[in-house]
């Protein structure tokens, strides 16, 4: 896999001590001070803590067989000067289908990042091509999804939130008619999607995040409009979403 040519473009300040930095080659946001994160990033996966996420383009060229993805991410994580704790994805989707949508909920923000493309979509449950466990699986994300958080989030939170962005992933493509060319039913996903939640110390803790409540009612909508924008490149790159009034049905 080689890395896409990259392009220069200003840092962008997405929310107090939250900063954008979007080119051809990556979207990485940076943070002032260290955060939860739990995710299934190629490099610093599962849960811990990190001042920075990258997710890198790189170009998937069967020529270059199976590179050592880690190794990778953590060398150009290197050469940048970034933070050697950096959660980071790889993905061949452009870094054009970025989306990114936010809301407040009471003063705190919740903000959905996402890059997208559907080269190996899937359905869950389609037969696999790698069949034993320890085959070299490609690591090169096609959907991939950040959520970030002013709130601290716990670990079983986290995790509905993770459930929640897979369950809004698998809705907008069966919204969209996206088949899997294995089975030919409807994909629920591709085969190399990958997400990530961050949450910060010192916010409220919500209990639940769940679509009862509206954490998970919230940041269900912003999963949604930022996928479904991603994958059909329409919408502007950022939206604020204004919350559903009380009592309101869709």
């Amino acid at each position: 896999m080689a890395l896409a040519a990259p392009s220069t473009e200003p840092a962008t300040v997405l929310a107090p001590g939250v900063t954008l930095d979007h080119s051809s080659r990556w979207v990485s946001i940076h943070f002032d001070e260290p955060r939860p994160v739990l995710s299934s990033a190629v490099l610093h996966g599962g849960l811990v803590r990190t001042r920075h996420w990258l997710n890198l383009k790189v170009i998937d060229n069967p020529e270059d067989g199976v590179d050592h993805p880690a190794d990778t991410l953590a060398e150009i994580i290197q050469r940048q000067g970034w933070p050697g704790d950096t959660v980071a994805m790889m993905t061949a989707a452009s870094m054009q289908s970025l989306r990114l949508r936010a809301a407040a909920i009471e003063q705190q923000s919740l903000l959905v990042a996402v890059t997208s493309g559907l080269a190996n979509a899937r359905r869950v449950g389609d037969r696999a091509e790698y069949r034993h466990l320890l085959d070299p699986v490609p690591s090169v994300g096609t959907i991939n999804l950040a959520v970030i958080s002013d709130l601290s989030l716990t670990p079983c939170v986290m995790v509905e939130a993770l459930m929640v962005v897979t369950e809004a992933k698998a809705a907008v493509l069966e919204e969209q008619g996206t088949r899997s060319p294995v089975s030919g039913a409807l994909a629920t996903g591709t085969g190399t999607d990958a997400l990530a939640i961050f949450g910060r110390d010192g916010g409220p803790t919500p209990r639940y995040a769940g679509k009862h409540t509206l954490l998970g009612e919230t940041l269900g909508r912003l999963a949604c409009s930022a996928i479904a924008d991603s994958v059909t490149g329409t919408g502007p790159t950022f939206a604020t979403l204004p919350l559903k009034p009380a009592g309101e049905h869709p």
